[in-house]
């Protein structure tokens, strides 16, 4: 992503617009907006914007198809759970992958993404697919704590990229290939995708560090309840658990009530291990990670204020402070 910004300076009180080295590239478009100050979000900038959250909003529709049609497809959830899934999921997950690389070129064309991005995308991507691996008591994998750093301080759509991105990754390397991957690659995409839209709290460092981890905790829970979905259903046609089964044409209310209790009786303690791992390493790492992270956003023009190619001076007698913003907030 191109890093521009608009620079107060004594030109700016006869109404120049000074631009700094990174707009060197891009220059400085004089318009119609000119005489009531601040800057101008470009046409193409804009529909780059509509279609990257367009096709996230689709990535995301496909994702709640994924997990909700054996609900009312009695005929798929009569199959044994060793086969749930095993016929549609390969096509999910290429689906999945396309969209994907779609968001990419999108943002490209959009010029909301640069080799730079990509390139720390990847290095992101592959340390948390490492970081999958890592061994931890009962249900606890490490794989959160960085992804919901990431997508809070680099926005919606890079940390969708990564939540997806790496899974798929730590699944090709180590041999975690199976109809239950296109599921985690969901569930970690919205986990970072969600974490982009935290509010910024980078001026209340310790406000800052409670919210994201108590919010990893949360999503170690919730990842844990979305990941039983993609199974549940197909339980009932091997073994019926009375109270904790699902049989088609359950009411919306007794479906809950029934997939509580097996979410009680079978995932909390595990998922209550990852939650509790993933917060303790944001209060113990957050506030270096969180540093260097940013100091990526400087170095590698992530940080920009605002994001836009015609840019317009404030009236003379008056100073702009630009908030930085996040990198591609989609």
């Amino acid at each position: 992503m191109r890093a521009e910004r608009c620079v107060a300076s004594p030109e700016q009180s006869t109404g120049g617009c000074e631009t700094s080295p990174e707009q060197s590239t891009g220059g400085c478009v004089a318009s119609p907006e000119r005489s009531a100050g601040g800057c101008v979000a470009s046409p193409e900038r804009s529909a780059g914007g509509w279609a990257n959250s367009a096709i996230l909003a689709l990535a995301s529709l496909i994702g709640l198809v994924a997990f909700a049609y054996p609900f009312f497809s009695p005929e798929a959830a009569n199959g044994a759970p060793a086969m749930a899934h095993a016929q549609d999921a390969p096509l999910v997950t290429l689906l999945l992958t396309l969209l994907c690389v779609v968001v990419v070129v999108a943002n490209f064309t959009s010029r909301q993404m640069s080799a730079r991005t990509v390139a720390v995308l990847g290095v992101l991507t592959a340390v948390n697919a490492v970081l999958r691996a890592v061994p931890g008591p009962a249900g606890f994998s490490a794989v959160f704590f960085l992804l919901g750093l990431c997508g809070y301080v680099y926005g919606s759509t890079f940390g969708f990229l990564m939540g997806v991105l790496s899974i798929l990754v730590s699944a090709l390397i180590g041999g975690g290939v199976g109809p239950w991957m296109p599921y985690q690659m969901f569930a970690c995409g919205w986990m970072g995708l969600t974490s982009g839209w935290l509010p910024d709290l980078r001026r209340h460092r310790w406000a800052e560090l409670a919210m994201l981890a108590i919010w990893t905790a949360l999503w170690g829970l919730v990842f844990g309840a979305i990941m039983n979905m993609w199974f549940w259903p197909y339980i009932a046609a091997v073994q019926s658990i009375p109270g904790q089964s699902w049989e088609p044409g359950l009411r919306v209310i007794e479906g809950l009530k029934r997939y509580g209790a097996f979410y009680l009786a079978t995932s909390l303690w595990w998922d209550v291990w990852r939650a509790a791992g993933n917060a303790a390493l944001i209060l113990f790492l957050g506030p270096a990670l969180l540093r260097v992270l940013r100091r990526f956003e400087r170095v590698l023009g992530f940080e920009i204020a605002p994001p836009v190619d015609t840019l317009v001076p404030e009236p003379a007698g008056h100073s702009r402070t630009t908030r930085p913003s996040r990198v591609i907030d989609g």
